[in-house]
């Protein structure tokens, strides 16, 4: 029988005041009991429109359906037939922007929680699951090599390794994941949960090179000379950015890459680690994103007495998760909202003490349809501070289009690519934030999706 009340059931969570003090995950997942419930809520659409909003086309009613029958394997092997990450899709995608922003329960009350669903199916195949579940077919003999093991890498290598490719990541640091390992926090995605993820695509067959930074250790060119018959370039962005204002060179200063890869994949926040990390009394995150909410509760659990979010729009325009910023809001950050930084003072020793600002208001929509913002005359004030992370946004690595001749560029960084994902070169493709940008995990993971049919329509002629 279907439950039609109006309210999802809620993701029990760690105590606010509990959980900003250590790096334990955040959200305890549902029980099989509210799984039941929740699953209960969909109406099974004859035209689930859930679907399309799915950047990977998971058959959501499909996995839910076999949710309500208490088969949970089933609703895995659902999912598993469109997402190579499924753990990680339910604890990071945005599905209040996707899925869930197109179910019709949404209309008149809240979505179904499939993001929460998703994760708890994943999470108890996880922890009962064999080695030997996943087979891949027959071998083709023919070699792809992926660049970057981030979520596009990752969904690109494990959609060819079922359809027999020969596939090799070659990742540029020493632990594979990407931006699942040295951007998103514990506390958010629990490394174990990627480690495993990764174990998965070894288990069929997916080869793994870490410390080989392609361009530098080895080029495009000669992957081809090396036998491999498709490059995939899933390099990500992580070229940071800057403001550009008086004070950025100063210690203290942190672009939210660096500080959040010192944290995430070097552990500093553990004692016993030698990785060095500034654990400031007073801390501002220039910014508003999915980044910044990251930066910022990192530097609260880290021990900061005073975190700020610096932002130049009002909340409504704030691009974080709704989520997130909750999470950020409880766990005692203060939001700043319309002010804009203009200088980072400094003292005798270089060291930042403090931060000049400028409150701001909201003029005409710009091009991406969001309120301006525009100075106020006058309103400048200092932020005490002693430790700044600018989170306001990455570009597209660099080193991958300076040493592949024949790549066309974009004129913010990014690899040009057709519907399928092809460069302008033959059979080198490219997907994620390495053209796009910045953007989610399930973008990257669609973008890897469709190259690796790209690819296998290429190399099956």
């Amino acid at each position: 029988m279907a439950n039609m009340s109006l309210k999802k059931n809620e993701m029990p969570v760690q105590a606010a005041d509990v959980r900003n003090k250590n790096f334990q995950e955040v959200a305890l997942g549902y029980t099989r009991e509210t799984a039941l419930d929740e699953a209960s809520r969909c109406l099974n659409c004859k035209k689930p429109m859930c679907i399309e909003g799915c950047p990977v086309g998971i058959n959501i009613p499909g996995f839910i359906e076999k949710i309500r029958q208490e088969d949970f394997e089933g609703a895995y092997d659902v999912i598993s037939i469109s997402s190579s990450l499924p753990a990680v899709c339910g604890r990071v995608c945005p599905q209040e922007k996707q899925c869930e922003s197109r179910c019709v329960r949404g209309v008149k009350g809240d979505p179904v929680g499939i993001g929460r669903l998703e994760r708890f199916v994943a999470d108890l195949h996880n922890a009962n699951k064999s080695t030997e579940n996943l087979t891949p077919k027959q071998p083709t003999g023919k070699r792809v090599a992926i660049v970057g093991s981030g979520p596009s890498g990752l969904t690109c290598a494990g959609d060819l390794a079922k359809k027999g490719y020969q596939v090799t990541v070659f990742e540029a640091l020493h632990t594979a994941g990407g931006v699942l390992v040295y951007g998103i926090p514990e506390f958010r995605l629990p490394k174990d949960i990627v480690k495993g993820e990764i174990e998965g695509l070894k288990n069929l067959g997916v080869k793994f090179e870490t410390n080989v930074v392609i361009g530098k250790s080895i080029t495009v060119d000669e992957l081809f000379e090396n036998g491999f018959e498709a490059v995939f370039i899933g390099s990500g962005a992580g070229l940071p950015r800057f403001m550009n204002i008086p004070g950025e060179n100063l210690k203290g200063v942190y672009s939210a890459n660096e500080f959040l890869t010192r944290i995430n994949l070097m552990k500093a926040y553990r004692e016993v680690n030698d990785t060095p990390v500034m654990r400031a009394k007073k801390v501002a995150v220039i910014g508003g994103g999915n980044v910044a909410m990251d930066a910022c509760r990192c530097a609260k659990r880290l021990g900061a007495e005073e975190v700020y979010i610096v932002y130049r729009r009002s909340l409504d325009e704030l691009p974080a998760r709704k989520e997130e910023v909750e999470h950020a809001m409880e766990e005692g950050i203060i939001f700043k909202l319309l002010n804009n930084p203009v200088e980072i003072l400094g003292d005798d020793t270089k060291s930042v003490c403090g931060m000049k600002c400028i409150e701001m208001e909201l003029g005409e929509p710009d091009a991406s349809g969001r309120r301006s913002p525009v100075e106020k005359a006058g309103s400048e004030f200092v932020l005490d501070v002693d430790c700044v992370i600018m989170a306001i946004g990455t570009s597209p690595n660099p080193l991958i289009k300076s040493t592949t001749e024949g790549l066309e560029i974009n004129r913010k960084g990014g690899i040009v690519v057709n519907e399928d994902g092809l460069t302008s070169r033959n059979n080198v493709y490219a997907g994620g934030d390495a053209v796009t940008g910045a953007a989610t995990v399930i973008l990257a993971m669609g973008a890897g999706k469709t190259a690796a049919a790209a690819i296998d329509k290429e190399l099956s002629k």
